[in-house]
């Protein structure tokens, strides 16, 4: 049997050009499968790239992998398929990050094929560089959900969980997601970046009531980040010695010790009858 050759996962620019790594233009140029979001959008993306670099491609077939179609795709392929030189585009920035790409991975780790990841453009990182905030760690959402009570229910999670949080939104709900947040923590600090290494790239820090009065009169047109600053919750120094002092009902005594202790009310309100019995 003809051994397997090689899967590429290639990041693609987010704005400019440019950004495309010499390695991403070399194995471009020997690709014989190409896998893509758009063959709309890669074939005029390659086009460009042809141009500006005097690339040549001697790319047999083109495959659309899209978020909508990615796992009846990956059902229907012929694992001969990988006998040649196979790679995966996203339409703009990292395969697998808000962009297809999982499945096909699952698939040639099932099989034992050799595959590559490529290091290339990110506007969740990126916009986390330039956002000027110095934790080391934060949490990626990604596009929250459209759904009115779904969004409001992660939205005051994110806001509550403690860390940095990096969200990517549409331009056409930009300006609700600032209200949204607004309405929920009206001082909370953001970073917000739009259309990021293009030639309107644009940033703003400020608190959501600022930025969401600011964005009334704003272009909100792109693609956007938005990295909210997590607020860290003061931890309780409150013991379960201080609870058992109080001079209040057992069942409240017991409800505010099983928050401290993880422990049942029902277990904790018996104990307490118990020793008082």
């Amino acid at each position: 049997m003809t051994p397997y050759a090689m899967l590429y996962l290639i990041p693609t620019p987010i704005g400019n050009i440019q950004d495309i790594s010499l390695r991403a233009l070399e194995i471009l140029a020997k690709a014989d499968i190409l896998f893509c979001e758009d063959t709309r959008v890669t074939k005029k993306l390659l086009g460009i790239l042809s141009e500006k670099f005097s690339l040549k491609y001697k790319i047999e077939k083109f495959y659309s992998l899209h978020s909508h179609n990615e796992q009846s795709v990956i059902d229907l392929l012929d694992i001969k398929i990988f006998e040649k030189n196979i790679v995966y585009l996203s339409d703009a920035g990292m395969p697998c990050i808000s962009d297809p790409g999982v499945k096909l991975i699952q698939y040639v780790q099932k099989y034992n094929i050799k595959y590559e990841v490529l290091p290339g453009s990110n506007a969740a990182v990126t916009a986390y560089a330039a956002s000027g905030f110095d934790e080391k760690e934060f949490l990626f959402f990604g596009f929250l959900p459209h759904k009115n009570k779904d969004r409001k229910i992660l939205l005051n999670d994110i806001l509550n969980n403690g860390y940095n949080t990096i969200l990517y939104e549409a331009p056409h709900r930009i300006k609700q997601l600032l209200e949204e947040i607004t309405t929920l923590s009206p001082k909370r600090e953001l970073f917000v970046q739009k259309e990021i290494s293009k030639l309107h790239q644009k940033w703003y820090k400020d608190n959501s009531y600022n930025l969401t009065k600011l964005f009334e009169k704003e272009n909100l047109k792109g693609e956007w980040v938005v990295i909210i600053k997590g607020e860290k919750k003061e931890t309780s120094n409150i013991t379960e010695d201080d609870i058992l002092s109080l001079e209040i009902p057992k069942k409240q005594k017991a409800k505010l010790l099983s928050k401290i202790s993880g422990k049942s009310v029902k277990e904790i309100y018996e104990q307490l009858v118990t020793c008082n019995s």
